[in-house]
């Protein structure tokens, strides 16, 4: 692994209490550093993606859309009443 030095100033009091937990933890604060980081990058790298399937979801819908394949919105209320109605009797007769 090809590793690099991170430098950064950090209040004192923080770091004896970082230092503090970490050593609870049984780990070095650069260890949980590392996973920080880690965990930060992957977090960012799934909401990158999120983003991207939800931007090409909504261009599909517009390209639907503009292609005149729409639903009019008392179809799709008349159905979701419908399910509503399904799920509420569904729960009753669990009872």
């Amino acid at each position: 692994m090809n590793e690099a030095t991170f430098t950064f100033r950090v209040d004192q009091q923080l770091k004896a209490e970082f230092a503090s937990v970490a050593k609870t933890l049984d780990r070095t604060g650069a260890q949980l550093l590392r996973d920080f980081m880690r965990d930060l990058v992957s977090q960012q790298q799934q909401v990158a993606e999120h983003d991207r399937w939800f931007r090409h979801q909504v261009q599909k819908g517009l390209d639907s859309a503009n292609a005149g394949r729409l639903v009019a919105a008392s179809e799709v209320e008349s159905h979701f009443a419908a399910r509503r109605e399904a799920t509420k009797r569904a729960l009753k007769a669990s009872e």
